[in-house]
């Protein structure tokens, strides 16, 4: 099984970046499963129906989150729809509209489980220990018995990234970094068979600061004010990540990065 992630796609110039290039991308790899991190798909933050419809035309099957999945209101009733593609991370209040995780049947009858969880470091939200909630989810996906077990940890510290990995190395097919848009150069097989990486980047303008204009950005480090959160035009990136899986043991055999240019001047 080949598993296709790409990393937090922001806004018109990321959704453009993916319709341009997925295409391709998938052509070359043909991946069973094609899953993106969707959470800064609405102008960079949140997330809306239309954004989701958009991407599945260019070839998405599925959508994780973090912390900005209910910045668009909109989206709240949609999340509870287990039809909708789309989970927030797990470890939120149970109450939140919503589910962590899902299964989701490729058109090869495989049974993928899809996991979503949120980091705590650095973040201005208490939220449920990511750890202790992976620990209760495991057993009620296991008993789905899927081929493949995928994890996309939203957070901003690398080390509670590298703390996930090693803690569910063995126990899951994958675990993907998202959230700091900037991508790692640690792909790799853990020892007891699980792909990682640290973060897998960002579908955005490459002359920005993760995918925002710049100059908002820097003015708000310098003067400690507020600044209005506006997309970067021109050139874009993306970053994604293809991993291979055993189907008879669950375990990765192959990750590799992807990192494309598109140039649109």
């Amino acid at each position: 099984m080949k598993i296709l992630f790409i990393g937090d796609i922001v806004g018109r110039p990321g959704r453009n970046t993916v319709t341009k290039l997925l295409p391709q991308i998938k052509d070359e790899h043909k991946p069973d499963l094609t899953i993106a991190n969707g959470e800064n798909l609405a102008h960079g933050r949140g997330i809306t129906e239309e954004n989701v419809k958009e991407m599945q035309r260019a070839g998405i099957d599925f959508f994780t989150t973090g912390n900005h999945v209910y910045a668009n209101h909109r989206i709240k009733d949609k999340l509870n729809d287990r039809k909708f593609p789309v989970i927030r991370p797990a470890n939120f209040p149970p109450t939140n509209p919503g589910r962590g995780y899902q299964i989701f049947e490729t058109a090869k009858m495989q049974k993928v489980a899809i996991i979503n969880l949120q980091g705590r470091v650095f973040m201005r939200h208490y939220y449920d220990c990511p750890f202790r909630k992976f620990d209760e989810i495991l057993p009620v996906i296991k008993a789905e018995q899927p081929q493949a077990i995928f994890v996309d940890f939203h957070a901003e510290a690398t080390s509670e990234k590298v703390a996930l990995g090693r803690y569910i190395d063995g126990q899951v097919s994958a675990i993907v970094g998202t959230h700091t848009h900037i991508p790692t150069s640690d792909a790799k097989i853990l020892p007891e068979g699980t792909a990682y990486i640290t973060d897998v980047g960002m579908v955005g303008a490459s002359d920005s600061i993760i995918g925002a204009d710049k100059e908002n950005i820097i003015a708000s480090f310098i003067n400690q004010v507020p600044f209005k959160y506006e997309m970067a035009e021109g050139d874009t990136e993306l970053g994604a990540v293809l991993i291979e899986i055993d189907d008879a043991t669950g375990k990765a055999t192959q990750i590799d990065q992807i990192l494309k240019n598109l140039n649109n001047t």
